[in-house]
């Protein structure tokens, strides 16, 4: 039995804010035709960077990120959203797990321009991969994780269509939520989709690290695209203001099993 502390609480929900900054400002970027948006995910960190009190705003972000990421990792492991262990249920804990991954990735190259080691050359996500395809199966690992984050962009348009996420929310959330949350995880699903083929690229069919995106890299994958690019920008940015609501508004379950299941309202 694992207990939830109050300060972890508190994390998952700095972990929220931090992920309401960061698609905020990939949104914005991408719709005032900002250079930074090329850049990928290093542009938005690097814009951050410029702000007044930027180095503590990434600092915040970075533990955030990780406190989001470990939120996630609970879900495989201890199973605090109590999905179940049938397929079903397995199938929605591998895709936190595919978040997880992804947080994490966000959250390394938050702590590096936070350190004032730069972001440069594409990246934590591509210097992972690059250790990772060095190992034996390397690929085949990638590969899977590739399947993994097909599995999360299908669970993100699930969730924007059929609004299950309400049921995580507390009651006293304002009423555009469900709209909010709708537009922005249909968005989530674009970005992550990218994502997954760029790892079954680099994966199965030897791409290369260089191939691998991450989330301000598959939005400007869609650079270019017309409308699909601006409407998911804006879905991005609604993802955002959405994800401003959770920091304040979601329930977070406890690390106990004998808990019981969490008093989620209905959907």
């Amino acid at each position: 039995m694992v207990d939830k502390s109050e300060k972890f609480n508190w994390l998952v929900r700095l972990g929220y804010l931090s992920r309401a900054v960061l698609y905020t400002m990939l949104g914005l970027i991408a719709l005032t035709g900002a250079q930074a948006i090329s850049e990928g995910t290093d542009g938005i960190f690097r814009a951050i960077e410029t702000y007044p009190a930027g180095t503590a705003i990434l600092w915040l972000m970075a533990a955030g990120l990780i406190g989001y990421a470990l939120f996630r990792l609970a879900s495989p492991v201890f199973d605090i959203e109590n999905n179940g262990s049938d397929t079903k249920g397995w199938a929605k804990r591998i895709g936190h797990a595919g978040s997880a991954v992804g947080h994490a990735a966000l959250a390394y190259s938050a702590f590096k321009f936070a350190s004032d080691s730069g972001g440069g050359n594409g990246g934590g996500a591509q210097q992972a991969a690059s250790g990772v395809l060095g190992a034996e199966f390397g690929g085949l690992i990638l590969g899977i994780l590739g399947l993994v984050f097909f599995i999360v962009a299908a669970v993100q348009f699930k969730k924007g269509i059929g609004g299950e996420f309400m049921a995580r929310i507390a009651p006293s959330a304002p009423d555009f939520t469900r709209m909010l949350g709708g537009i922005g995880f249909s968005a989530r699903g674009v970005v992550y989709a990218i994502i997954g083929w760029s790892l079954v690229q680099a994966g199965f069919f030897s791409g290369g690290a260089q191939q691998i995106r991450t989330l301000g890299d598959a939005l400007a994958e869609l650079a270019g695209q017309g409308a699909l690019f601006t409407i998911t920008a804006i879905g991005l940015l609604t993802f955002g203001i959405f994800s401003l609501i959770l920091a304040r508004y979601r329930i977070i379950p406890k690390l106990d099993r004998d808990a019981g299941v969490p008093q989620f309202r209905a959907a």
